[in-house]
């Protein structure tokens, strides 16, 4: 039986979600991009998990498009169309789930696999990672978000500096210049993410959405539209079980119960 390109483990609010290619170094064929939507579509569909981990087997957490499927003898290559179908979808997809998505970061991040990870709402990465802008390489631009998220998470001159000299960013400098959440070593790496995962299924999930709304929606406000969404994502997040049961729970000096409605 073939071994599946994606791993799906549900348990205690949680969904972990790991990139099962070790042997390829989780990079993306079509099969895996298939699973992996499947998999989002089971979380999107199942209300009771409020917390999405995302990380990958092996060496690596991936290194991004498997190239041995995109040849240059095939007449009908087209990587715009690859983008449009596979991973647009699935970068809007994680940007838009309104419950957080962390990403652990096991090993190498390179190319759309970078970027992927840099998608996600909190990123860990293990000491010995690095990210790696690599579509210079190829003749390519980085795509999956990263001429978006880039500049905007670390500043224009390092965002060009990346994406045109493809060099390895080891995760301590990543998370020195704020791409990442925080570099945390090895051998701690998936029990501080599984602990923050746990953590997370136990807030205001509706709430936790809204703030993604807001902060994704800031990129491209000006200071009077982002007031209004505020107003707007407030009065939305003011008529929540959670904002009650935080409210009743400070007042009666005792921990909240979110329930993630």
């Amino acid at each position: 039986m073939t071994e599946p390109s994606i791993l799906l483990e549900i348990a205690d609010r949680v969904a972990t979600v790991t990139l099962h290619r070790p042997d390829r170094l989780n990079a993306f064929d079509e099969e895996m991009h298939a699973q992996l939507a499947q998999a989002f579509d089971r979380i999107e569909l199942d209300r009771a998990i409020r917390a999405v981990l995302l990380t990958g087997a092996g060496r690596a957490f991936c290194a991004g498009q498997d190239l041995s499927e995109r040849q240059m003898g095939d007449a009908a290559l087209d990587l715009g169309a690859t983008l449009e179908r596979l991973y647009n979808p699935l970068i809007r997809r994680i940007q838009r789930l309104e419950r957080p998505v962390l990403c652990a970061v096991n090993g190498v991040a390179a190319g759309a696999g970078a970027n992927l990870a840099l998608a996600c709402d909190l990123v860990l990465a293990a000491r010995s990672a690095s990210f790696i802008q690599a579509f210079c390489r190829l003749g390519l631009v980085p795509d999956s978000g990263g001429t978006f998220i880039l500049p905007r998470l670390v500043g224009p001159a390092r965002a060009m500096g990346l994406a045109l000299l493809g060099e390895p960013l080891p995760a301590e400098q990543a998370e020195a210049w704020g791409l990442i959440w925080r570099c945390v070593d090895d051998d701690r790496l998936m029990d501080e993410a599984h602990a923050l995962a746990a953590h997370l299924a136990t807030q205001p999930t509706r709430g936790l959405g809204l703030i993604k709304r807001a902060l994704h929606a800031s990129a491209d406000n000006g200071l009077d539209e982002q007031l209004d969404l505020e107003r707007d994502l407030q009065r939305e997040a003011g008529r929540t079980e959670d904002y009650q049961e935080g409210v009743t729970a400070f007042l009666e000096k005792r921990q909240p119960v979110f329930k993630g409605r």
